[in-house]
């Protein structure tokens, strides 16, 4: 049975579907799972393969892929370039452009916000798999309104199937990851955070599992999973909650919608919160447990994207196996702390090292 072109993240068939890709997938199956996720919907691995088969660019991607794997920089960035060019430019079927159409109306109507807001991210089949983690390597766009806008940033989520990043990609050193991935393409109503981050149910530097670490900001978390803002950290103890350990940053500007630019931009913190703490006790309090429940569902360390709305409620907008001290054999000694910690940085960087601060 052929998979559908749009499939919800509440539909019963999501959790762990492969059309949903990695990250999707994830949260589908947080959402059967009763944890707090925004609504949305996947536009699915078999909608990216239709649409390459519609504009007769499937076989031509096997070919980007194939010379990608052994070309020089220089000759990959070339490459890249013109072919996402073409998909870029590249009409859409009209039955999965009409389907785009319908399933964003429906988001709007589940919320009840004409226009809503969302968050177009990309979910490849081999995002967040073990040893060859692309977390970093894909595209995500936010803010975005209307389904016009939808159709536009879908484009340019399958285009970055084949940027240079992704062609070039070689897990902890090895060979580039090969292979006919498809993608996913994710659909999510946008939480307009009052302050956002991500935690890890252990210690990333130390790799203990006896605590969680929350690092936070005001506004939205690209300023944490960019590197760009000096997030505020907070150590609880995964037993008794007790917060260990509190670290505040300082904070000028944070990222959010701007109404000015229609964007996500750096705008000023508000001069009373710039030294204030983004979370208060009860929410990190609040985090710390989500984090633990979260680990016990997974039954293995995680690392979590969460925002706190301003109205106080905590969403999870993303959910993904720690990979720096999970992949670590027993034997393995203990490397020194900047190599565990560069390493958290260089997953929530993009692949580029963020500030020190900054994972």
């Amino acid at each position: 049975m052929t998979s559908p072109h749009i499939l919800w993240i509440d539909d019963p068939a999501a959790p762990g579907n492969r059309v949903l890709g990695g990250k999707f997938g994830s949260l589908a199956e947080m959402t059967k799972a009763g944890f707090a996720v925004p609504p949305g919907f996947g536009i699915t691995t078999t909608a990216y393969r239709h649409f390459l088969e519609a504009a007769g660019l499937a076989e031509r991607a096997r070919q980007v892929r194939a010379q990608a794997a052994t070309a020089d920089l220089a000759a990959v960035t070339a490459l890249s370039a013109e072919f996402t060019a073409e998909i870029e430019a590249a009409p859409l079927p009209a039955d999965l452009e009409q389907a785009v159409r319908d399933a964003y109306a429906e988001l709007e109507r589940r919320t009840g916000t004409s226009l809503v807001p969302v968050a177009v991210r990309s979910s490849g089949e081999s995002e967040d798999l073990a040893g060859a983690s692309f977390a970093g390597q894909y595209d995500t766009y936010l803010w975005v309104r209307g389904a016009d806008e939808v159709l536009t940033y879908l484009r340019k989520c399958w285009a970055g199937m084949f940027g240079t990043a992704v062609l070039t990609y070689r897990p902890d050193g090895h060979e580039v990851v090969a292979g006919d991935h498809g993608i996913c393409v994710g659909v999510q109503q946008m939480v307009e955070a009052r302050s956002a981050g991500v935690m890890f149910t252990l210690d990333p530097v130390t790799g203990d599992r006896s605590k969680i670490v929350i690092e936070g900001c005001w506004g939205l978390g690209e300023g944490v999973v960019k590197g760009d803002i000096t997030p505020s950290r907070y150590t609880v103890d995964k037993v008794t909650f007790e917060i260990v350990t509190r670290a505040l940053s300082r904070q000028e500007v944070q990222y959010r919608f701007d109404p000015t630019t229609k964007v996500v931009g750096l705008l000023p913190v508000d001069a009373d919160r710039q030294d204030a703490p983004c979370l208060d006790d009860s929410h990190i309090n609040e985090l710390a447990k989500l984090a633990k429940r979260i680990e016990q569902h997974r039954g293995a360390p995680q690392d979590i994207e969460w925002a706190v709305a301003e109205s106080g409620d905590v969403h999870v907008l993303q959910v993904r196996p720690e990979t720096v001290w999970s992949q670590r054999k027993p034997e393995a000694p203990i490397l020194e702390k900047k190599s565990a910690v560069d390493h958290v940085l260089m997953r929530f960087s993009g692949g580029k090292l963020a500030t020190k601060a900054g994972s």
